[in-house]
């Protein structure tokens, strides 16, 4: 008779608990309640994985043996203040679902200077009302071949410009003193070629060349390069580089990010090591960077693999054994339908948006809601426990990901009207008041993405004089549609784009540059000043912060579509719920001037409700419906 899942896991920890027992140091960890209590919840879940994903192997209980030991020891080091904050949330697990939460995101050295600068920038945090701080990749890369950061070469070591990891652990603790959850990126799929791992792998080291997809030639290569994508051709052709050797290694991105090999379980035993050793530190979320590539299976296309979210499933059940407060938060700009699989309470528990942020920014441009409207309806609502990451703009390019399906149903073909958005927001469609700029533009089948700051992709830049209106009804929309909202740090005082990044021979060709300029020092010292822009700007955000942070509706992440019946006006309901009676029902103008939202559209409703924004108690059955101003938004209580 065959033993079930839970008797063989069972069986298994029992074997671990013996080995363990063997070894002095290790007693300890079994002496320890709370991580027993832990283990024995979560550890069926890793106990499958491994058996699915390794069981064929020699090594599988050894490995498990020594996961177990690097938790119990992760965990032993744990310091107490951070246990105290897992006992919180442990009790208070859905605490990031509050609308009081809010994000902001920026690059170290290019808004602060170092770590430093990121600790006096505190009360300036605390005055906007963060909740929630992402610092961009901080940790040792190689220059100019970092990618940006994202090509790690320690996950123990800081960028010796921005400070070290004394100083990161230090700032973690003052911003949790203040309320501010840390975040940072935790890139997982590949290393750097100057990682210490490759280097041994380049140098022949039997056990590190498996931590990395490596061949003595082209057979397997070519096989595995029939199905998979080129990420960027412009780089490198197929998935794999030549090293100097002669021997072919896997690289889905640059030639100097090196792609790990997780069907070896040495380099998710390693891997986990630092992500608790980072946790240890005082992080609270990570972004799991790359999620989409971790898992390599032949005459598949090596992305999106069940076997990726198995692996996010086994790391997610290490942290709630080892460091039970951390949460991850999905990066997987892929088919609308893909980026929801990531969003689970046992994988991701935060994803980005990217969805809502491409139609908002499309919107904008057609002066049309159709396809946002359509998004909320059928693509916001995700499991139960899980939240979005909103945002208007980021580090990175706006691709257009809406699904070519939901577009056809609205009448648009997709192909046709990305290249009408790119055309518009590069400033090559007439009337466009956009100043955005190519990225990895094909001028010949007209492809692109769209670098570019929010206040220059909103007309700010132009002098267009609707750019203030149209910034805030972004931001009205990130705020409101249910999720943590997540504010490029310096769009709150309208930041342009920075061309500097054209003088420099490492990134005059990546225009993303553009939207990640040094802190807007002067654009902040105007900020009280309501007869400046930056004035006028940062009075409208912080309006909307104050507005929703008092508003219980807008907790969690429940939206229910409203249909205006007016093609420029976009309408939804966040309806209270067990916490409150009352419902808000949000309406936004994405067109250049005034539009009306018929009383019928209002039928069913109070005949009174109150408008958050304005103040106003607003009559919902008169005749002539609601009159908006451009770019207006209306938060209506009732």
């Amino acid at each position: 008779m065959s033993l079930s899942i839970d008797q063989q896991a069972r069986a298994t920890k029992a074997y671990i608990s013996q080995q363990l027992g063997k070894s002095p140091s290790s007693t300890g960890i079994l002496a320890d309640e709370d991580f027993i209590h832990r283990l024995n919840t979560n550890f069926i879940t890793i106990y499958a994985i491994f058996a699915e994903l390794y069981g064929y192997r020699n090594d599988c209980l050894d490995q498990l043996v020594k996961l177990v030991t690097l938790m119990g020891e992760s965990w032993k080091d744990r310091p107490s203040d951070l246990k105290v904050l897992d006992k919180e949330r442990e009790s208070n697990s859905g605490w990031y679902l509050s609308n009081d939460m809010l994000g902001g995101v920026c690059y170290v050295d290019r808004y602060a200077g170092n770590l430093e600068g990121i600790r006096a920038k505190i009360p300036y945090f605390k005055e906007l009302g963060l909740t929630y701080l992402h610092l961009m990749p901080l940790f040792l890369a190689p220059e100019p071949l970092s990618d940006g950061g994202y090509a790690v070469s320690s996950y123990r070591h800081v960028k010796p410009e921005l400070g070290n990891m004394e100083q990161l652990r230090f700032l973690a603790k003052e911003l949790r003193k203040n309320g501010i959850s840390l975040v940072v990126d935790f890139v997982f799929n590949h290393t750097s070629n100057e990682h210490m791992w490759a280097k041994k792998a380049l140098a022949g080291d039997s056990e590190h060349e498996a931590y990395y997809w490596i061949f003595p030639n082209r057979n397997v290569p070519d096989a595995f390069e029939r199905t998979t994508r080129e990420i960027f051709p412009d780089d490198h052709p197929g998935s794999f580089i030549q090293l100097p050797d002669g021997r072919f290694i896997w690289s889905s991105f640059h030639r100097f990010q090196w792609d790990l090999n997780y069907s070896n379980p040495s380099v998710f035993c390693a891997m986990a090591t630092e992500m608790l050793y980072l946790a240890n530190v005082g992080v609270d979320f990570f972004r799991m960077d790359a999620v989409a590539f971790i898992w390599k299976q032949m005459n598949t296309d090596c992305e999106n693999l069940p076997e990726a979210h198995k692996l996010l499933r086994a790391f997610n059940s290490v942290c709630r054994i080892a460091a039970p407060s951390i949460l991850f938060k999905s990066e997987a700009i892929v088919h609308p339908n893909m980026v929801v699989q990531y969003i689970d309470t046992r994988e991701c528990q935060l994803s980005y948006n990217p969805l809502q942020m491409a139609l908002t920014w499309e919107a904008l441009a057609t002066r049309k809601v159709s396809m946002l409207s359509q998004a909320l309806e059928r693509r916001h609502n995700i499991a139960q426990g899980c939240t979005w990451v909103n945002y208007v703009r980021s580090h990175d390019d706006i691709g257009w990901t809406f699904a070519d399906e939901d577009a056809l149903e609205l009448g648009n073909n997709g192909f046709d009207h990305r290249r009408f958005l790119n055309a518009f927001y590069v400033n090559r469609h007439p009337g466009s008041f956009a100043r955005g700029i190519p990225f990895q533009d094909n001028p010949r089948t007209g492809d692109c993405r769209i670098s570019g700051t929010t206040a220059s992709l909103a007309g700010l830049e132009s002098g267009h004089p609707g750019a203030l209106s149209r910034i805030l009804l972004a931001y009205s929309v990130a705020m409101s549609t249910g999720g943590i909202p997540l504010i490029y740090l310096g769009d709150e005082v309208g930041q342009l784009n920075d061309y500097s990044h054209l003088a420099s021979p490492s990134t005059m060709d990546d225009s993303r540059w553009a939207n990640r300029p040094a802190c807007p020092e002067d654009r902040y010292a105007q900020r009280h000043d309501p007869s400046t822009v930056p004035g006028k700007l940062y009075a409208g955000f912080q309006q909307l912060i104050r507005l929703r942070k008092a508003t219980a509706e807008l907790a969690g992440g429940r939206a229910v579509g409203f249909h205006t019946e007016n093609p420029h006006v976009l309408g939804y309901q966040r309806p209270g719920g067990s916490a409150c009676a009352t419902t808000v029902l949000c309406l936004a103008n994405f067109a250049d001037g005034p539009q009306w939202v018929s009383a019928q559209r209002f039928v069913g409703l109070p005949a009174e409700a109150y408008d958050l924004v304005s103040e106003d108690v607003v009559n919902l059955h008169d005749d002539d419906g609601i009159q908006l101003r451009a770019h207006q938004y209306a938060w209506l209580r009732y």
